[in-house]
C-alpha cells in the first residue's frame, strides 16, 4: 500500500536508498590509509537532509497529505517552543541529560521547521538555544551521554542552520563543539581522557557517545579536518562490539526502552554518515541490524504497551528510527508498525517511508523466539487489539539495565494489560545502580511475575536459556532454564504455552535439595477476587480468569505490590500469588489464564512433563 505519490517516492529515492544491502560479513569498511574525509560533501546541510533532497522535502510537505500533516504538527511543536526559555545548566541527580536532550529536540524542530518554510524566526529561535548551551561551564562529561548528546545538538544545529547563522555565531558554536564536546571525545578514544570507560562499552552507551560525536564531528569536518578524522575513526572501530549485540536477529538485552535509545543514535549516526560521507562504513551489515525492527514489532503487544523488562517503562513511545530501518533495509513493515505512534520528531519527515506491509503479509510468525536474548512472544492474531498476548523473559541477569526477572511474563487480552512489569524505578535513588540496586522492589524478584525460592532475589549474575520453544498458528510453546537463578536448587524451569490462541499454560517444575518455599507471583492492575484454585481479574468492563491446574493443595493469595517510599508508588496494583501448604523438594506448578473460562480443560490437558513439550533444542 502507497501512501502519497510519486513525489514521496523519488525524495526517497534521491536520498540514495533504492540499491539494495549487502548480506557479506560485518566489519567497517574504511580501508587503512584511505581518508575517511575524501567522499565529504561539501557545504552545508550534509546532516541527513542535503541541497539536492531539502527543495524535494520541501515540495512533499506541501502537496503530500500525510508528510503535510506530520509538517504541521512539527511546526506547532515548534511554535510552542518560541516563548519558552532556553536550557539551563541544571543537573539532576549527576545528569545534565535532560537538558542534553531538550536542546536536541528544540533545536532540531526549530532549524527544520526554518529550512522547510523558510521563517527566521525559527532559526533565530534555535540559535538562541545553542548559545545559551555553548556557554555552559561544560556539558558534564563525567556523565559523557549528556556531552554526547549535546554534540548531537550542536552538529545537527551547526548545519542545518549553517546559512542562517552569521560568522560570529558559527565561530562560537564550533569552539563550543569542539572544546566542550569532540576533544574530550578525543581525549576518551586516545585513552586520557578522564571519562573514557564508554569507548569500551557493549551497550547503549557506545551508540550514543560514538553516534553523538560522529554527528558532531560530520557537521565541521571540512573546517577541522583532522579533529574530525581522527573522531570518525575512532568512532567506527569503538562501536563494532555493542553493533554485535544485534545478532542475530535484532533483539535488545537492556530492553525495548534502551532498544530505542540505541537505535536512534545508530540511525542518527549511520544516517549522518550516509548523507555526510556516501557511504554507511559498513555498519549497515551488522548482524541482526536490519531485523532490528521486527523486534520491536513482537515487544509491543495488542495494547500498544511494551513487555517492558529491565529499565523501562511500559508506553511504546515513537521511534522514527523504525522509518530509518524500513527505508535502508526496504522493510515496509517497520513504517506500518511505526506510522501510528509517529509524534512526530524531525526525523519521522526526512526519514519517512510511504509504503506499508503487514505483518501476515511479511510472513511474521504469531510466536517468535529472540536467540540471543532468550525473550519469547507468542500471540492469538495479528491486528486484533482485543488479541491475546504474552511476552517471556529468559536471558542474563547481569545485562545491562536487567532486573532480576528470569521466567517473567506479560500478558495481554481483550485490549488490557493482566500481567505486568512495573518497570525501572527512579535513577537518583541512592546507589540505584550500585550496591542497593536489588533491595528496591521494582528491580527485585518478588515483584516480577516470575517464581520466588525461599523467598530470595535470583542471582545477580544467572543466565536462563530457552532450552525449547515451538510454534505453529495460535500455538505456541517455550521453555525457559532458571536452574542457575537458584544455586540451592537442583532445577527449576518454567514452560509457558499459548493452546489454540485461547489461553496461556505457565508450567512450572521446581527439584531442591532441601524444603523450599516456593511462590509463583503475578502483578497486576485489575480488581482480582481469590477464592481457593480459581480467580477473576476484572477491569474496564473485562474479565480475566486464573486457575491453578497443579498441584491439588496450591490456592491462590493476593497481597501487596507497593513498597515503602521513597521507592515508586503503585497502589492500585496487587500480587496474585500462588502458595503450597509446605515447603517442598519437588513440585509442578499450573496455573491456567484466559479470557474464556471454556478454555481451561483443554489447558488441563495439556499440563505435562515439560520434558515433554516440543521443540527441545538437542
Amino acid at each position: 500500500m502507497i501512501h502519497g505519490g510519486r513525489l514521496v517516492i523519488a525524495f526517497w529515492a534521491m536520498m540514495g536508498l533504492a540499491a539494495g544491502l549487502s548480506a557479506s560479513a560485518f566489519a567497517a569498511e574504511e580501508p587503512a590509509g584511505r581518508d575517511i574525509l575524501k567522499t565529504l560533501r561539501p557545504g552545508h546541510p550534509r546532516l541527513f537532509v542535503t541541497s539536492e533532497t531539502l527543495p524535494v522535502l520541501r515540495r512533499a510537505v506541501q502537496a503530500d497529505p500525510a508528510m503535510k500533516d506530520l509538517f504541521a504538527r512539527l511546526r506547532s511543536s515548534a511554535d510552542r517552543v518560541l516563548g519558552q526559555s532556553p536550557v539551563e545548566h541544571k543537573l539532576v541527580g549527576p545528569r545534565l541529560l535532560g537538558e542534553s536532550r531538550r536542546c536536541l529536540d528544540r533545536v532540531s524542530a526549530l532549524a527544520l521547521v526554518h529550512l522547510l518554510s523558510g521563517e527566521e524566526k525559527y532559526a533565530a529561535r534555535a540559535a538562541r538555544e545553542l548559545q545559551a548551551a555553548a556557554a555552559f561551564k561544560d556539558w558534564n562529561p563525567s556523565h559523557f551521554l549528556d556531552t554526547a548528546e549535546m554534540s548531537c545538538a550542536f552538529g545537527v544545529g551547526y548545519d542545518w542552520l549553517y546559512a542562517y547563522l552569521s560568522k560570529e555565531q558559527r565561530d562560537s558554536f564550533r569552539a563550543a563543539l569542539i572544546e566542550k564536546g569532540l576533544r574530550l571525545g578525543l581525549e576518551s578514544y586516545r585513552g586520557t581522557g578522564k571519562y573514557g570507560w564508554w569507548t569500551r562499552a557493549r551497550h547503549n552507551w557506545s551508540q550514543v557517545c560514538n553516534g553523538g560525536l560522529a554527528v558532531g564531528a560530520l557537521a565541521i569536518a571540512d573546517e577541522e579536518p583532522a579533529l574530525a578524522r581522527e573522531v570518525l575513526e575512532s568512532g567506527l572501530k569503538a562501536v563494532l562490539p555493542a553493533m554485535a549485540n544485534f545478532g542475530p536477529d535484532g533483539s535488545w538485552n537492556e530492553g525495548p526502552g534502551y532498544w530505542g535509545y540505541t537505535l536512534q543514535y545508530t540511525s542518527h549516526y549511520l544516517g549522518a554518515l550516509e548523507t555526510a560521507l556516501g557511504s554507511m562504513m559498513g555498519l549497515e551489515k551488522t548482524p541482526g541490524l536490519a531485523e532490528a525492527g521486527v523486534f520491536r514489532v513482537y515487544f509491543v503487544g495488542p495494547t500498544g504497551k511494551t513487555f517492558n523488562f529491565a529499565d523501562a517503562h511500559e508506553g511504546a513511545g515513537s521511534a522514527p528510527s523504525m522509518f530509518w530501518l524500513a527505508r535502508t533495509f526496504k522493510r515496509p513493515l517497520y513504517a506500518w508498525h511505526h506510522r501510528p505512534e509517529v509524534r512526530p520528531a524531525p526525523l519521522d519527515l526526512v526519514w519517512y517511508a510511504a509504503e506499508d506491509q503487514r505483518p501476515a503479509a511479511a510472513g511474521l510468525p504469531l510466536s517468535k523466539h529472540f536467540r540471543r536474548d532468550d525473550v519469547v512472544f507468542m500471540r492469538s492474531t495479528w491486528e486484533d487489539p482485543r488479541a491475546l498476548w504474552v511476552g517471556l523473559k529468559g536471558g542474563d541477569n547481569a545485562a545491562n539495565h536487567s532486573h532480576l526477572d528470569l521466567g517473567s511474563f506479560v500478558l495481554d487480552a481483550q485490549g488490557q494489560r493482566w500481567a505486568e512489569d512495573l518497570g525501572s524505578d527512579d535513577y537518583n535513588l541512592p546507589a540505584y545502580f550500585g550496591n542497593k540496586r536489588w533491595t528496591y522492589y521494582r528491580l527485585k524478584t518478588e515483584s516480577h511475575n516470575t517464581l520466588l525460592l525461599g523467598g530470595e532475589n535470583q542471582n545477580p549474575r544467572a543466565k536462563a536459556p530457552v532450552v525449547a520453544f515451538a510454534g505453529a498458528g495460535a500455538d505456541g510453546a517455550a521453555v525457559v532454564d532458571l536452574s542457575a537463578a537458584w544455586p540451592a536448587a537442583r532445577r527449576v524451569q518454567r514452560g509457558v504455552a499459548m493452546l489454540a490462541g485461547r489461553s496461556i499454560l505457565v508450567e512450572d517444575e521446581v527439584e531442591a535439595a532441601a524444603p523450599v518455599e516456593v511462590l509463583w507471583g503475578m502483578v497486576t492492575r485489575a480488581r482480582v477476587t481469590a477464592q481457593k484454585q480459581d480467580a477473576v481479574l476484572e477491569q474496564r468492563g473485562a474479565r480475566l480468569y486464573a486457575r491453578i491446574l497443579a498441584p491439588a493443595d496450591a490456592v491462590f493469595d493476593t497481597v501487596s505490590a507497593n513498597p515503602q517510599p521513597p521507592e515508586a508508588q503503585q497502589r492500585d496494583a496487587t500480587k496474585l500469588v500462588v502458595r503450597l501448604p509446605d515447603k517442598v523438594t519437588s513440585v509442578r506448578l499450573a496455573v491456567a489464564l484466559s479470557p474464556d473460562s471454556g478454555a481451561f480443560a483443554a489447558a488441563a490437558a495439556a499440563v505435562k512433563p515439560l520434558a515433554q513439550w516440543p521443540g527441545w533444542t538437542k
